[in-house]
């Protein structure tokens, strides 16, 4: 199943389409940590401080506004 991870930063929300599950029980389990990071497209991606975060199945709607 895929879908879109919403991440929670300090300064910045950071939204990440077209990802598995899989990959948002990853970052879940970091969340509160200061160095979150998760295998992103075959690279190591470190978020950072990420707390809360949010997952909605299938795409956004960026037209109609999240």
């Amino acid at each position: 199943m895929k879908g879109t991870a919403i991440l929670f930063q300090k300064q910045n929300i950071t939204f990440i389409e077209d990802v598995e599950h899989s990959f948002f029980k990853e970052i879940k389990e970091q969340c509160g940590c200061d160095h979150c990071s998760c295998k992103l497209d075959n690279k190591m991606v470190n978020f950072g401080s990420v707390s809360p975060v949010f997952w909605h199945e299938d795409e956004v709607d960026w037209d109609y506004g999240y």
